[in-house]
């Protein structure tokens, strides 16, 4: 594979979260890659629960100020960052006082989905878009980890169609046992809708719920991840169906079978231009 660029996108990394599957992968696999020659960048939600003295947090002014309108209201974006000295690995994380100051991650004290976390996870799937192009920095693969990047796929693949930065970007999605009870706001659709993803676009979130929003991913992503056995059959059936590339889970030692996922993406990117 060449020096390709991977860009990590995920809801939850450790050492900043508790330590799960998710959580772990997010922090074990960039390494892996940038160990096996590739560029890599990665991203998180800055909840309130990360203490940002103990993991050296601090704001990048030159990257922060620009304000996301969600449901006609503007939300400022802040972002931050932090090493991972035993990974040489940065991570970056976006954060804004209405939707991340909280402690809780998705869910209140009564056990209760936040009623805002459809915008949250709009607000962070761009955020992390907006970021990037102000870094001028075109990742080759963008490898989304949880329910939270759920929008980024069709974000990437419809509204950035016209930005050049990712014209030649392709999108892993990596499905997980993290499944979020309920449905979220009746609106979330709408508010999604983003420079040009519009409401057809959107339209299988028509309900919003964690399968809805898993299948939105599936069908705009270029790729497939098991990265947990005992997924839900209803989205895992989507994914076989869709025909995309599906790497089944690959259990502990899994930066070489991911490496290599990666690499046959690429290929057949190379082969359809070759065409």
């Amino acid at each position: 594979m060449k020096k390709a660029r991977v860009l990590y996108v995920s809801q939850e990394i450790y050492p900043y979260m508790d330590e799960k599957p998710i959580s772990n992968i997010a922090r074990n696999l960039p390494q892996g890659i940038q160990e096996r020659g590739r560029e890599i960048r990665t991203f998180m939600p800055r909840y309130g629960c990360i203490n940002e003295i103990r993991h050296g947090l601090h704001e990048v002014i030159r990257l922060s100020g620009i304000n996301q309108i969600i449901d006609d209201n503007d939300h400022p974006l802040i972002i931050k960052v932090a090493s991972i000295q035993r990974a040489r690995m940065q991570v970056y994380f976006i954060d804004n006082e209405d939707y991340f100051q909280r402690k809780a991650t998705f869910i209140d004290e009564a056990g209760k989905p936040f009623a805002d976390n459809d915008e949250r996870a709009i607000f962070f799937c761009r955020g992390v878009i907006e970021t990037v192009r102000k870094l001028s920095w075109s990742p080759d693969i963008i490898h989304c980890h949880g329910w939270f990047t759920s929008l980024l796929p069709l974000y990437i693949k419809k509204a950035m169609i016209e930005d050049p930065l990712f014209e030649n970007t392709k999108v892993v999605y990596s499905l997980y046992n993290d499944k979020i009870e309920g449905n979220f706001d009746k609106n979330m659709a709408k508010k999604a809708e983003w420079e040009n993803a519009d409401a057809d676009d959107l339209s299988v979130i028509k309900n919003a719920n964690y399968n809805t929003l898993s299948k939105l991913a599936i069908n705009w992503a270029d790729a497939i991840v098991k990265a947990e056995p005992g997924l839900d059959a209803d989205i895992v059936k989507h994914a076989v169906k869709s025909g995309k590339p599906l790497l089944e889970h690959a259990g502990e030692d899994y930066a070489d079978a991911y490496s290599e996922f990666y690499n046959e993406i690429m290929e057949l990117e190379e082969a359809l231009v070759d065409e």
